[in-house]
């Protein structure tokens, strides 16, 4: 905990103001570059495989590659000592997070299905990637992180592309008649195959090379030495995704603020209502600040790099869902730094010069009787 309580002191420092720095200036690099030369993206597109954009590929497999060979697979047997927060994040992620983007795309775009479908595939994919960086600068739990990250993963590959028929076919249509369900008509198996594409891939390769590299170079060689090095070249493959995605639609973009303004505001509502119940609810049902923090963010944040490629993939470059899904980032981003100062804050309030929570339950005598407590 002492990791929170420095992190309070010295502020979030050059790392993130780094990133931050980088990714605007990749977004505004993309929405100038789409703006200026609205050829790019026809030349983009047409470096595909069928409905595989090559560039986007790249950039999405060589972004989530990383985080998915740092993850300690071979932890993953401390879930069953983590069952409550297990339990919490699978509710928040997977239940109420869904379910509030759904309500949230039809309230506020009941007439532009094209974006309202674009939100709920942001809404069903959920984050694998950035979780990990927003949770550090917080001061969250990073074991726990790692787990969730593992089991998101396993569930987004195993349930994505069945929710996703689900909520924007079945109960799409049952919302708003025959004439929605036709509109935004999905199978499985073109959900189902982005995300081995996009996410499938990367997750095997990390299995895989962790693996590997566990057996022949050890453990701390590969986290203190190879990780610290393939690391941050998520970075790299972040802010390439970034520009291309943003060139891509950057002429819409500077074309149709009224259009980004409608897109924007539901999201900014998902995010801010997911981060705050998420964090109220972990705290209290009793979790230390750390795993609050890690809980809340893991539910808040969103996979824009999936909902992009798969919208991408199964609607079209120049569709709505594509537009909806690109405006993602650009809200998230900023969003979750601002997140992370509010986690920050609740955290120099929460605990002491220590680390420790200020509220903890300790072990004393009360009335000659040493198994009673007091706060």
């Amino acid at each position: 905990m002492k990791e929170v309580a420095d992190i309070n002191k010295r502020g979030l420092g050059a790392i993130s103001k780094f990133l931050t720095v980088w990714i605007f200036l990749a977004m505004a690099g993309g929405i100038i570059l789409g703006a200026a030369y609205p050829q790019v993206a026809t030349i983009l597109d047409a470096v595909r495989i069928e409905q595989v954009s090559l560039p986007i590929a790249i950039g999405l497999i060589w972004m989530m590659y990383p985080p998915l060979a740092g993850v300690k697979y071979e932890e993953l047997s401390k879930m069953k000592h983590q069952g409550k927060a297990l339990s919490i994040s699978l509710i928040q992620n997977w239940l109420i997070g869904p379910v509030l983007m759904f309500a949230l795309a039809w309230l506020f775009l009941p007439d532009l299905p094209e974006y309202r479908m674009g939100l709920i595939l942001i809404g069903l994919a959920r984050c694998i990637a950035m979780v990990l960086v927003w949770n550090r600068l917080a001061g969250g739990d990073n074991d726990l992180c790692a787990v969730l990250v593992a089991m998101n993963s396993l569930f987004q590959v195993a349930f994505y592309s069945v929710l996703a028929y689900a909520f924007i076919t079945v109960l799409s249509t049952w919302i708003g008649g025959a004439s929605a369900g036709a509109a935004v008509d999905i199978s499985i198996g073109q959900v189902a195959g982005a995300v081995f594409i996009y996410l499938g891939i990367p997750f095997i390769v990390g299995i895989v090379t962790r693996s590997v590299l566990l057996k022949k170079r050890g453990k701390e060689w590969y986290d203190t030495i190879f990780m610290r090095k393939l690391g941050p070249t998520s970075l790299v493959g972040l802010l390439f995704t970034i520009v291309v995605m943003f060139s891509l639609k950057g002429g819409y973009i500077v074309a149709l603020p009224w259009h980004v303004f409608r897109i924007a505001i539901p999201l900014l509502a998902y995010f801010s209502i997911m981060f705050a119940l998420s964090f109220f609810m972990s705290y209290k049902l009793g979790f230390s600040y750390d795993r609050s923090t890690t809980l809340a963010f893991t539910a808040a944040s969103n996979n824009f790099e999936l909902a992009i490629a798969v919208a991408v993939a199964v609607f079209g470059l120049s569709s709505g869902e594509a537009f909806a899904a690109v405006v993602g980032p650009l809200i998230e981003v900023p969003v979750m730094l601002g997140l992370v100062h509010v986690a920050r804050k609740a955290g120099s309030i929460w605990l002491d010069q220590n680390g420790l929570s200020k509220y903890r339950v300790t072990a004393t005598v009360v009335g000659g009787n040493p198994n009673k407590k007091e706060t």
